[in-house]
């Protein structure tokens, strides 16, 4: 049996170059445990699991725009008491867990990590305790490996027997944007979890008792979520609600979006369209292009009779960014009630910020002065947003 948890980071690029890593301590690791420990050799194979699969949920993640994800990958054998672990996260990240870029340059370098070896037990590793049965493991050796566009941490514990428990206290430093999504493999069960905000504390069951997300609330409720904490798609929204008009106009659009999006989520969640890493962070670059686009509209033209065609334009891109997210949480054999219910979970929210904005801007129209420079000003404040996210999606 072989567990395994994901969490990784900020949605900000920033430029790393390649190299080897720093330093270990604690031991070999090339995967022998401690003499007398009792502790199960971690071998290459392990590690090669754990990078791989770190590195890929890294990118993926690296593209998402909803919100920073941290994933990690814990891999622990059946009966085994070493525990490894790694964790991937941008640069700029980890500055903000641990001030390892000295010369202040925004970049971080081989030496700056190897110096900083330090600031990374105490800023990182001590902020993620790890447990088994409530007792805690023992943290026997740790590295930092720079990779292209992130760093790359490993960990390797010696645990006892039971169920592991981690405590991302890290959620406590950073904007409360953050969340951690917690994936697990025992024995081909794939699942998923997460934790953001004083929810910080994730649990991998032992001995097959897998937790994951299931049944179709579940699903639902992240969809909610995504929409919530999906800045650049609720600004995305309101700036189609400032000039939108009537109810009809308003249903027009919202359906637009709501089929577009679903094209693309449907067949890029079910594998009918596949992405890149490359494609998707130009998808999320057109996602802030749509919404310089939108706010530009508002501000330039006085009619709008094409809104609904160019919604439907741009939900189909919005799709593709939908998409990334939910294959993130990783569909398994769920894929139709995950699909369905994610989906679901996004119309909802959706709904919900077109009915708590929409009447207001209504009774704003009441004042035509006041509802002419609130369009100029909304659109404008989300004209600046979306340029800096497409200046960022686009350079970083």
């Amino acid at each position: 049996m072989r567990f395994f948890v994901n969490m990784n980071s900020h949605s900000r690029w920033k430029k790393a170059s390649a190299g080897s890593g720093v330093g270990l301590r604690g031991g070999d690791w090339h995967g022998r445990g401690h003499q007398g420990s009792g502790a199960v050799e971690v071998t290459g194979a392990v590690w090669l699991r754990l990078v791989a699969a770190a590195g890929a949920l890294f990118a993926s993640a690296a593209a998402a725009h909803d919100a920073d994800i941290i994933y990690a990958q814990l891999g622990r054998a059946e009966g085994a008491e070493e525990v490894a672990e790694v964790c991937t996260l941008t640069a700029a990240t980890l500055q903000s867990l641990a001030p390892v870029d000295a010369d202040r340059d925004g970049e971080i370098s081989e030496a700056e990590l190897e110096a900083g070896r330090e600031a990374i037990e105490a800023g990182v590793w001590e902020w993620m305790p790890l447990t088994a049965a409530e007792s805690p493991c023992h943290r026997t050796g740790s590295e930092a490996l720079l990779r292209e566009t992130y760093v790359e941490l490993r960990a390797r514990y010696h645990c006892g027997p039971g169920e592991l428990k981690q405590t991302f206290r890290v959620l406590s430093v950073l904007p409360a944007a953050y969340r951690v999504v917690l994936g697990s493999v025992v024995e081909g069960e794939r699942g998923q979890l997460f934790a953001q905000g004083h929810q910080q504390t994730l649990i991998i069951p032992a001995k097959g008792r897998a937790r994951r997300v299931s049944g179709l609330w579940s699903w639902i409720e992240l969809g909610v979520f995504h929409i919530f904490t999906g800045v650049d798609h609720v600004c995305f929204l309101i700036a189609l609600l400032l000039v939108a008009g009537g109810w009809r106009r308003v249903l027009v659009m919202v359906t637009a979006f709501t089929v577009a999006h679903s094209i693309t989520l449907g067949a890029t969640a079910l594998e009918a369209i596949r992405l890149s890493p490359a494609s998707a962070r130009w998808v999320e670059a057109a996602i802030a292009a749509s919404i310089v686009w939108v706010a530009v509209e508002n501000l330039v033209l006085k009619q709008h009779r094409h809104r609904a065609l160019i919604t439907f334009a741009f939900g189909l891109v919005h799709g593709f960014g939908f998409a990334s997210v939910l294959k993130g949480y990783g569909l398994g054999d769920d894929a139709v009630a995950g699909l369905f219910g994610f989906n679901l979970g996004v119309e909802l929210g959706q709904a919900a910020l077109v009915l708590a904005f929409y009447p207001l801007l209504r009774l704003l129209d009441r004042r035509r002065q006041a509802a002419v420079w609130a369009v100029r000003v909304a659109s404008l404040a989300i004209l600046g947003a979306g340029g800096y996210w497409l200046a960022e999606r686009v350079l970083g």
